[in-house]
């Protein structure tokens, strides 16, 4: 069974924001070894903003809080791809996958679903496939993430870390 975890990187926490970055990558839950596969797309803000995707000024402000590395990644203007490409190669390389990991699926589900939709595009997944790492690391004790030194907001950095903890959590609840 082949799981993937997805985060995104937006300015704005509604439904329509403006994506900045996905990332994914692909794992095993039942095992140890490492995620692989790994998908990082940096989308185009310009072609967002003129279909009227939403930025929120208080996002941005978070935004300018954020180490400078992680900020540039995000919000930089290098290396931007068209939301048709992005989506078109985000649901190619979704081909195979069992089950969809996000931190809070009503976000980076939500949020990607409403895109798709915005261009008339496609998404490769269905409802029943995804599930909700938030809800699975309040299960623990102790958010597997706390224990684990990182560069959060980066997207595919954060889908790394989810996929290991999801790991970490299936062992510790005994799943199998």
């Amino acid at each position: 069974m082949v799981h993937a975890t997805i985060d995104i990187e937006t300015i704005s926490t509604r439904p329509n924001a403006v994506v900045l970055t996905i990332g994914g990558v692909k794992f095993d839950p039942m095992s140890n070894d490492d995620p692989h596969s790994k998908f990082y797309y940096r989308i185009d803000v310009n072609e967002q903003t003129a279909m009227g995707r939403d930025v929120e000024e208080d996002t941005l402000k978070w935004w300018s809080t954020q180490p400078e590395e992680i900020m540039m990644d995000a919000l930089g203007d290098d290396d931007r791809h068209s939301v048709a490409d992005t989506m078109k190669a985000l649901n190619k390389w979704l081909v195979g996958v069992d089950k969809i990991w996000c931190q809070g699926p009503v976000f980076d589900i939500c949020i990607l679903e409403n895109l798709a939709t915005d261009i008339g595009s496609h998404y490769n997944w269905k409802f029943w496939q995804i599930r909700d790492s938030r809800t699975l690391f309040g299960l623990l004790p102790k958010d597997p993430r706390k224990e684990m030194n990182f560069a959060a907001h980066n997207a595919l950095e954060d889908a790394i870390v989810q996929s290991v903890c999801v790991q970490k959590a299936y062992r510790d609840l005994g799943v199998s």
